[in-house]
């Protein structure tokens, strides 16, 4: 049984394979993931697991050197924006675009974890860093 406090194991297969500025999504249950992107669909009731849980959790694992969020994000939810950068320090650096932006970029991520959130834009691309 794994040691580390990440337990899904599609998850943390793709965590292992990513390289620097590898991307990884995570979304909402209404996030469109396009067809060609390997989806990791955690939701099971309306917000569990809750975005904020997935991030943290997947953040115990993943070097992160920049988040892509949605300026929509920060204007409809501000709350969850707020809970985004306390999640992810000051040292990650935070790239805004649009929400129609950050939907195109799905195509190159290597999965997008779906959760149960049901909060307006709760989603996030996560850029691998290195850890050396």
């Amino acid at each position: 049984m794994r040691k580390t406090a990440l337990l899904n194991s599609e998850i943390s297969s793709v965590i292992s394979t990513m390289g620097h500025t590898d991307m990884l999504g995570i979304g909402d249950c209404g996030l469109p993931i396009p067809k060609e992107t390997k989806r990791i669909d955690l939701a099971l009731i309306k917000n569990l697991p809750t975005f904020l849980d997935t991030l943290k959790a997947v953040l115990l694992e993943l070097q992160v050197e920049e988040a892509m969020i949605a300026v929509e994000t920060r204007e409809v939810s501000p709350k969850t924006f707020e809970n985004i950068k306390d999640s992810l320090g000051e040292k990650v650096k935070i790239t805004f675009i649009t929400h129609e932006e950050l939907k195109g970029f799905l195509k190159d991520c290597k999965a997008v974890v779906r959760t149960g959130e049901q909060t307006p834009y709760a989603n996030i691309i996560l850029k691998s860093g290195v850890v050396f």
